[in-house]
């Protein structure tokens, strides 16, 4: 039999997709995500860029401003150092911060939020040299490849450019005055990163798309996939008509269980079978208890005679509640009447047996309203 995993397709259906987020398979651009750290970090550059040049150039001075009593105190370098350290931090640690939580927006942005441990769990299929020489000449490898290699063609010609066109000026920072080079170096960087940034967002702009496409044509089905994720959804015929059957056998099982408690049986004479309780300081009216058709009616049967529960045969009255009464209901008000009369025949032979005298009681004729008895000609037209 063909390999039906080359024939994919189908496209990827909603379930196959939330799966492959559980597995940490997002579409995420990187391109995004670099256009978003160094665009943040280049508007926060500029924004406090008076602040900088300023504490630049103090702590410039400090660096380089010679203190003779510092040679009585062989520690005041080390401490002269560490607070140059830290007030570096104290700068560039915000600042990194902020670029890290732009590029995690960006992130989220692009493929959603996706929290999962699964890439993280040991994978040794991934140490096959034989699949991963596959994953390294894949179509989605050679995009990737290929988009690497333009956008570095295309920021070094950019970048290039921008030095020879710029080359003097550079030249002349040597020249000039400690705060001015300052700023005008911070002039030129932003010229310069202000192009580098239009071209990252032009590979952003097509490498978003381009990542969903490549991970929805990755995730794409097999028409056997498509058939098996289709039949896990549905249920499989086989094990749903099993559980139906389990159902009916735990049901038939519990009505068996209560027809020990009933008050009567009424069947047709083993067509039907219908079991029957009242209680009047609990009841409104009679409730059914069980009910069954052929055999589940001789089980009911059987089932009565052996814990002395009264069997009564009446074909019109039990095709009636059978038909028009369900188990753990009250019976409807139009059978009142005829199950009364039953019910009162039952309580005359149970107290007959408990004063211990026998009781020669014909069973009742129950007549039934018209239009009840599923056997009725009338039923029919």
């Amino acid at each position: 039999m063909a390999d039906d995993s080359q024939d994919r397709h189908l496209p990827a259906s909603a379930r196959k997709i939330e799966k492959a987020r559980g597995e940490g398979q997002v579409a995420r651009s990187r391109d995004l995500g670099h256009l978003a750290a160094l665009g943040a970090g280049g508007a926060l550059l500029v924004v406090f860029a008076p602040e900088l040049t300023t504490w630049l150039t103090q702590l410039l001075q400090d660096g380089l401003r010679f203190d003779a009593a510092s040679l009585a105190r062989p520690g005041a370098m080390d401490a002269h150092l560490k607070a140059g350290v830290l007030a570096m931090l104290a700068a560039v640690l915000p600042l990194g911060l902020a670029v890290a939580a732009v590029a995690v927006a960006a992130s989220v942005l692009s493929g959603g939020w996706n929290f999962t441990l699964k890439p993280l769990e040991p994978n040794f299929g991934k140490f096959n040299p034989i699949s991963g020489i596959g994953r390294l000449f894949s179509g989605q490898q050679l995009v990737e490849t290929l988009k690497s290699v333009l956008l570095a063609a295309i920021i070094g010609t950019i970048g290039t450019a921008y030095l020879r066109s710029e080359i003097g000026r550079f030249a002349e920072l040597i020249a000039m005055p400690l705060p001015s080079a300052l700023a005008e170096l911070g002039r030129l960087l932003r010229s310069g990163a202000g192009l580098l940034l239009l071209a990252l967002a032009a590979f952003a702009l097509v490498d978003v798309p381009l990542q969903r496409h490549m991970l929805l044509r990755r995730l794409r089905m097999s028409t056997q996939e498509a058939k098996t994720e289709r039949k896990q959804s549905d249920g499989n015929p086989e094990v749903k008509a099993k559980m139906r059957a389990k159902m009916r056998s735990l049901a038939s099982r519990r009505m068996l269980s209560r027809v020990p408690a009933a008050d009567l049986v009424v069947m047709n004479p083993s067509h039907y079978a219908v079991a029957l309780s009242y209680d009047e300081t609990k009841m409104a009216a009679p409730r059914v208890v069980a009910k069954g058709a052929d055999l589940m009616a001789l089980r009911i049967r059987d089932k009565a005679r052996e814990h002395k529960v009264p069997v009564l045969q009446a074909p019109p009255l039990a095709r009636a509640l059978f038909k028009h009464a369900e188990v753990d209901q009250e019976i409807p008000g139009v059978l009142f009447g005829a199950v009364a009369q039953v019910l009162a025949w039952v309580y005359q032979l149970r107290a007959a047996a408990a004063a211990g005298r026998p009781l020669d009681l014909a069973a009742p004729e129950v007549a039934l309203p018209p239009g009840l008895d599923p056997a009725e000609p009338s039923l029919g037209k």
